[in-house]
């Protein structure tokens, strides 16, 4: 051990010294335009002969630092309004030249753009990207070009044209939409890029070498920008909607007529408060256009993450976070602002007694948000939110006799962000906290103390320190957060025995549930240490979550009470050689713990992906978890041992420029003592009959089988608990369709449809009796005939065999069959106004029988049931500086 040890740290040291140096940074000059260029992507003879045109690009891929294989110039001119670009990509091949329309950010095919470091931090890059058929996608590299935002959509011109000699791209940005002070030496960061579609051969100006540890701080240098004067931006964007909504009627239900008129108005509005500061605003924002949620089946104690989808929140969110999570998978999302808590669906269910009706809204609507966010000269960044919900009450109708109960209380939620660059960005320390405030006041009414439940009061907050080495391909970054929940007892007593929490485990002598708690305290955070530079890359983390940590209210924590330490490699072949383009061998180890040092399991993967000479594609990894010892798994019981598994997973995808375009996905999990078995298959087509219509169809099937799926918890008589499970047989058969057709690229039409069909059959019924045996079989007890019985969609358990019942429970097997559908034209008509017409659909069939039959289940779903239509047009237009 002794001997490894040192090779380890030889090894490492190493790594950190010999690091390569950075190419050396070229330098451009602007040059002002006495006539501005006519963005018509013509190049005129009168037109661009006032700058100089600039060359000489180095390949990034595929073969990294060798010359571009075609020649490509740019020329930048500005004036005192705006920075103009010029690119000329020539090609040997013009016919061979990829030309393919899309939606906005969705390009494909040949490319060119230019990206500024405006603020000069070396950390932030605005792009600006255009598709040889004219198709822009916009995005900010945040943390020197390691997290990539497309959500921001800057106002912006551009035009191409295709020549014999190749296609040239114009492009005309107001200073409106860059960040920059007056007073910045009049230099800025800047690179050109190029990417030659039929080579997947992406190349830039200034040299980026494939194995940096970022981009933006190697950028080339723009210089002679003399005399700009930066530019405040004003937006102001109205917007009418109109929605009609239909339906099956249900008799007697005054609620549920059949149709609906739905009529809205609001205002978006973005306004430069300071050079570098930008507020954005909403009053009454509406997202009838956002494509819903894909259908999911969770049998799991944690809630699922979903991704955002609604403009004003995604814009910008790079600013507005504070990780506290690992990776990209289930510990990837733990972050203290989770903006999906806004306009949620509302807390509660409206509460009916027999021969009522109720209507209860969908979403909690928002009455207002403004967004300031920036970065001042000095490298401080800010992010703060600030947005009302109002009460949202559900109406309740006995025989004609109205009234109201309140299901979401007025809340009031807060972020604010900072974090400041030091040191030409190779240390950065930031801090964030977030307060939810909802006025329970008026839950006094009988119908209304359901919101008793709720946290009255909920704040977090958290500081985070990075630091870069050895130009910047070495960095160690902590975060340390901590949550104060304030509520009812009732309310701190839910937190308390949720399943994030569990402070009930009766074998969790770290922690102590407590029913007359009226707040709760929690502390959560992260190590890492790692070098991201070079070929081979790795790092070592560590997290934590106290039992109390708790950031749900406005963040999103998978589960509190627990410690995750692990270490990360991966390896990287970059450089073509014989069969392959590029390798990629990367393994996962981790070990995990309880709060109070309990250890529950550990676990690992490893996994090499390659992409061949023909542009082929193959992933195969294997993964394993030893057996553990779970503290979720009874649901507030005690500790339970849980045998390991083994698992496979493999794909497989044709070359992904061709028109015609297959990915396979497989995996396979194997538990130890046939505790569960898995399988999931999906396919991935895509066809592409004309340069302006893509299509792809995207079928998918998984099946689990496992011994000892939860089922529910039963107090008997004798105040003793029984922890149900049973076998599960689940089967999920789901097919994503994706039409768009693009018109132009202002003009599209999408459509999204899937139905989606799950069975999940439970038998075998079984209690919990030993959950720490030695033995896996002697951890359950499987009732046996004269001790269960079924009658009436219940089963019935006489665990004595007496004739009495003891207890029972409903039957939990279910099918669930959804067929979701959107079809959206939208048409930005001039730029940052849009026009958008929806057609959305909902079907849902729903039953206790558990058998997966595919015939039985589509006509079920399309035959007897009636879909949930609504169409939707929805008209903005902005008002603010060109």
């Amino acid at each position: 051990m002794k001997h490894l040890s040192m090779t380890i740290f030889i090894l490492i040291s190493f790594t950190f010294f010999s690091a390569g140096q950075d190419p050396e940074k070229k330098v451009y000059k602007a040059s002002r335009a006495n006539t501005a260029p006519l963005i018509n992507g013509v190049i005129d003879k009168d037109e661009w002969t006032e700058g100089k045109w600039n060359s000489g690009f180095t390949q990034f891929q595929p073969y990294d630092g060798k010359e571009a294989s075609q020649r490509t110039e740019f020329m930048i001119l500005y004036d005192d309004d705006f920075i103009y670009a010029a690119i000329k990509a020539f090609d040997s091949a013009p016919d061979s030249i990829i030309n393919r329309m899309t939606r906005r950010d969705e390009v494909d095919g040949d490319y060119t753009g230019v990206s500024f470091d405006s603020y000069y931090d070396l950390r932030t890059g605005f792009t600006f990207i255009v598709s040889s058929t004219g198709v822009k996608m916009d995005l900010i590299h945040a943390n020197d070009g390691n997290i990539e935002d497309k959500s921001w959509d800057p106002i912006w011109y551009t035009k191409t044209s295709i020549y014999d000699w190749g296609w040239f791209a114009e492009i005309k940005i107001p200073f409106t939409q860059l960040r920059f002070e007056k007073n910045t030496d009049d230099v800025w960061g800047m690179d050109v890029f190029r990417e030659i579609y039929r080579e997947s051969e992406l190349s830039f100006w200034q040299a980026i070498p494939r194995n940096a540890s970022g981009m933006v701080h190697l950028y080339g240098e723009l210089d002679g920008l003399d005399d700009i004067k930066p530019r405040k931006i004003f937006d102001l964007v109205p917007y009418a909607m109109a929605s009609y909504e239909n339906y099956p009627p249900e008799e007697g239900n005054p609620f549920l007529t059949g149709q609906d008129f739905i009529p809205s108005a609001g205002l978006d509005g973005k306004l430069g408060v300071t050079n570098n500061l930008t507020l954005d605003f909403t009053v009454n924002p509406d997202f009838g256009q956002v494509e819903a949620d894909p259908s999911e089946v969770n049998l799991t104690a944690y809630e699922t993450f979903f991704n955002e989808k609604r403009p004003f929140f995604i814009e910008g969110k790079n600013i507005t976070s504070l990780s506290v999570g690992i990776g990209d998978g289930d510990l990837g999302n733990d972050n203290l602002f989770y903006s999906r808590r806004i306009g949620k669906n509302p807390s509660v269910y409206a509460e009916v007694e027999d021969g009522e009706y109720s209507k209860t809204p969908r979403n909690v609507r928002i009455l207002g948000a403004t967004k300031l966010t920036g970065k001042t000269k000095d490298g401080l960044s800010v992010g703060i939110i600030e947005s009302i919900t109002p009460r949202t009450y559900a109406k309740i109708d006995s025989a004609g006799d109205r009234s109201v109960q309140q299901v979401e209380p007025l809340t009031n939620y807060f972020i604010g962000r900072v974090q400041k660059d030091i040191n030409e960005g190779n240390t950065m320390i930031g801090g964030m906290i977030t307060h939810t405030y909802r006025d329970l006041s008026s839950v006094e009414e009988l119908r209304d103390s359901t919101l008793n439940c709720l946290h009255n009061s909920a704040l977090t907050g958290g500081i985070d320190f990075s630091q870069y080495f050895n130009d910047k391909n070495w960095s160690l970054s902590v975060s340390t957060a901590f949550s104060r929940v304030e509520g009812s007892e009732e309310a701190i007593s839910s937190t308390q025995l949720s399943a994030r929490h569990l402070f009930q485990r009766p074998d969790a002598g770290h922690m102590d549930y407590d029913p007359e708690r009226t707040s709760l305290n929690g502390l959560g955070g992260k190590m890492e240490l790692g070098k991201y530079g070079g070929n081979w890359n790795f790092m070592l983390f560590s997290t934590f979550r106290s039992p109390g940590f708790e950031i749900n209210d406005l963040g999103y924590l998978r589960n509190a009470d627990n410690m995750v330490h692990g270490v990360w490699s991966a390896y990287n072949f970059n450089e073509p050689k014989s069969f392959y383009r590029r390798i990629r061998l990367n393994s996962n180890w981790w070990t995990t713990w309880d709060y109070g040092f309990t250890f529950q399991n550990h676990g690992g993967n490893f996994s090499v992906y390659t992409e061949f000479k023909n542009f082929w594609s193959t992933n195969v990894g294997i993964s394993f978890n030893s057996k553990s010892l779970s503290t979720t798994i009874l649901r507030g019981g005690p500790n339970m041992k849980v045998p390991g598994n083994e698992g496979i997973w493999y794909s497989i995808g044709t070359d992904n420029r061709k028109k015609f375009r297959v990915s396979l996905y497989g995996s396979h999990s194997w538990g130890r003592q046939d505790y569960q078995n898995s399988m999931s298959y999906s396919l991935n087509l895509t066809y592409r009959p004309v340069n302006t219509l893509n299509i792809t169809l995207s079928p998918g099937y998984s099946e689990t089988v496992k011994d000892l799926q939860y089922v529910d918890i039963i107090n008997t008589d004798e105040d003793d608990e029984r922890y149900i499970f049973a076998d599960l047989s689940q089967s999920i058969l789901n097919m994503s369709l994706r039409i768009n057709y693009n018109i132009t690229p202002d003009l599209t039409i999408q459509y999204w449809g899937q139905p989606f069909l799950a069975a999940a059959d439970y038998s075998a019924f079984k209690k919990i009796t030993d959950p720490r045996a030695d033995r896996y079989t002697d951890r359950y007890h499987e009732f046996i005939a004269g001790e269960i019985e079924e009658q009436d969609g219940s089963y019935y358990i006489d665990e004595d065999s007496d004739g009495n019942t003891d207890y029972s429970f409903s039957n939990p097997s279910f099918n669930f069959d959804v067929f979701l559908s959107n079809l959206v034209l939208r048409w930005e008509f001039v730029p940052g106004s849009t026009l958008y017409a929806v057609w959305s659909q909902n079907r849902n069939a729903e039953n206790s029988n558990g058998e997966f039959m595919i015939e039985d289940n589509i006509k079920a779903l399309f035959t007897e049931e009636k879909p949930y239509n609504v169409f939707l047009l929805k008209f903005s237009y902005r008002f603010g500086l060109r």
